[in-house]
């Protein structure tokens, strides 16, 4: 009775509106009812993160009406992210100073009896459980994709900015071409061409392409993808592959750096692969210098001006394997706190791959019985957007700003919070960081006063939760209001 009077003595409540209209908004389909269909499906979806599409949708009609979504050929990954690049950009126009854009490449894979209707990733060769007899090769189905995470420089992601997913319908295209020949074709042939793709739809979408900087990993150590930054006026850090061809073209990078004399040291502090935390001293050397393309490509690209950074472990560890960073950017870097700024940017990539986990273990695509390429892409589109909510509301509860609670919660959420998770004592200000404790607390967390901030596992919990609590209040409020 208690719960029920507390409903009803409350304003007015917009239940319709949430963080999904801002999400969808800007998405245009050829049927209006294929938008209404989205809206319904990721609501859905976002109360049970995670879950199989009939566990979400709860009857066969909706179940069936979802398939039907994701198979329908006016529907593609494209039209259902359109919104979402709408809201990417908007948040990213509201927030300050440079824009940190994370590209990196992942792949979902699935067992299927026949995988020719989704397409290959990779040929596994799998050794028997004794260690002999011959090896057996195991061809794995599934879908790639790249994506672009827009971030704050202190973490907090603001949304995607582009993403790719594709499939291939063989393995080996190139397996005949020599690795001189490869490396000889236009990078538009070439399916490393995503990252200069990406690379120019995010600078496009966000608006800013001064305040945008791309940082990528070995892999996009692409000279193409330098080159499309500064014909478009945005700027990259990226780590480095290749010892390229530096100076005149007689010399190389590494012969360059290698006379640069230290300009000073600097302590960082990470996790290994083992979750142990570890200290290191690098020893930091900067020089600008100029990077040539090689001989096959020069009458396409121009040679660039450029900044190297070395930051690496003075002695080698005996438990693990040396700090060694080498990034390459087109960023002023003049000064020893530049280039220590540059690093702690750099060491933003890493939450492009935990936005990947949590599509993976959070979302569970690869969970999907889904058949076809064309179906899984759609579905990733979706679990793209869910996935990033969680993200956001993990991270945003670490800047320590002030942030008003309705800006991701209605007020109904607020209300159930306040009822399900009591506080311990009188709260003078609730913003949106104390009921986003309180919603990690629904999903396990302690909240003790040496527990570090709550992540992505135990926000989804507490997400799933508060979905199921909003329903049931709904249903509460319908009966009262008889």
């Amino acid at each position: 009775m208690k719960v029920r009077l507390a409903w009803r003595n409350a304003p007015c409540l917009d239940l319709g509106k949430d963080w999904l209209d801002a999400e969808i908004a800007g998405c245009h389909f050829p049927d209006v009812r294929l938008g209404k269909r989205l809206h319904r499906l990721m609501a859905s979806m976002s109360e049970d993160v995670g879950a199989s599409i009939p566990v979400a949708c709860e009857d066969w009609a909706a179940t069936k009406a979802a398939y039907r979504f994701f198979s329908n050929d006016d529907v593609g990954d494209q039209e259902i992210l359109a919104g979402h690049f709408e809201a990417t950009r908007g948040r990213a126009a509201a927030s300050k100073g440079p824009i940190l854009v994370l590209h990196d490449t992942t792949e979902f894979t699935f067992k299927r009896g026949d995988g020719s209707a989704i397409g290959w990733t990779n040929r596994l060769h799998l050794k028997t459980a004794n260690g002999r007899g011959p090896e057996r090769q195991h061809t794995m189905c599934g879908v790639f994709m790249h994506g672009s995470l827009a971030v704050t420089t202190q973490g907090l992601p603001l949304g995607l900015a582009a993403v790719k997913l594709w499939t291939r319908k063989k393995l080996g295209v190139r397996k005949n071409l020599t690795k001189h020949e490869c490396r000889s074709l236009p990078i538009g042939e070439k399916e490393s061409y995503r990252w200069v793709e990406n690379l120019r739809q995010s600078t496009l979408r966000l608006s800013a392409p001064g305040r945008c900087v791309h940082i990528g990993d070995r892999e996009a150590d692409i000279f193409g993808l330098f080159s499309a930054a500064s014909e478009i006026g945005t700027h990259f850090l990226v780590r480095i592959c290749n010892d390229r061809l530096a100076e005149d073209g007689d010399t190389r990078i590494a012969s360059v750096m290698k006379e640069v004399p230290a300009a000073g040291t600097h302590q960082v502090t990470f996790t290994d692969s083992r979750g142990v935390a570890q200290t290191a001293d690098l020893t930091i050397k900067y020089r600008r210098l100029t990077i040539v393309p090689s001989v096959a490509k020069r009458k396409e690209l121009a040679p660039l001006e450029v900044t190297v950074i070395y930051a690496i472990e003075k002695t080698e560890p005996k438990n693990r394997p040396r700090v060694e960073w080498k990034l390459v950017t087109d960023l002023d870097v003049s000064s020893l706190d530049l280039a220590i700024e540059k690093l702690d940017w750099y060491a933003m990539r890493w939450k492009i791959e935990t936005y990947h986990k949590i599509l993976k273990s959070g979302c569970q695509i690869e969970a999907s019985k889904m058949q076809t390429a064309h179906s899984l892409i759609n579905l990733i589109a979706v679990s793209c957007i869910l996935g990033w909510r969680v993200f956001w509301m993990t991270m945003i509860s670490r800047t320590g700003r002030r942030i008003p609670p309705e800006t991701a919660l209605t007020e109904l959420e607020r209300q159930l919070l306040d009822l399900r998770v009591k506080d311990k004592a009188p709260v003078a200000q609730k913003d949106l960081h104390y009921y986003l404790i309180k919603i990690a607390r629904l999903g396990g967390y302690l909240n003790r006063a040496g527990d570090p901030p709550p992540g992505n596992i135990v926000m989804w919990r507490g997400l799933s939760k508060l979905a199921d609590m909003t329903i049931g209040a709904e249903i509460v409020l319908e009966d009262v209001g008889k």
